[in-house]
């Protein structure tokens, strides 16, 4: 595969280049650098859009986490998040598993 440069579009104007990993499926639509190499692709959707299932991903472990007996006082969640211009955003994995990294504190808790 080759990189490559898809535009997204923002919803408030503007727009964000993102270096994606796929076969281009899109129409090209202009080139960058002096030599004109690298392609950029438009992409379907607007960058909101393409991330739009990340949040509720993040906010339905957060809550599961929140719900356990003995709750922390804090959460921490971080994950790898890939783009395509076709799919959108997803949870990128690392040899074949989804990867999240969870931190949780608790402060002042009495033990035992």
């Amino acid at each position: 595969m080759v990189k490559r440069l898809v535009e997204f579009p923002l919803e408030q104007g503007g727009s964000v280049l993102v270096e994606i990993d796929e076969p281009s499926a899109g129409p090209v639509t202009r080139g960058l650098g002096k030599d004109h190499s690298v392609l950029v692709e438009q992409a379907g959707k607007t960058f909101e859009d393409a991330t739009a299932a990340i949040t509720p991903a993040a906010r339905s472990l957060i809550a599961r986490l929140r719900a356990a007996e003995d709750a922390p006082d804090e959460i921490g969640i971080q994950f790898g998040v890939q783009l395509s211009a076709q799919t959108g955003a997803f949870i990128a994995s690392v040899a074949g598993q989804a990867n999240f990294t969870v931190s949780m504190t608790w402060r002042g808790a009495a033990c035992g």
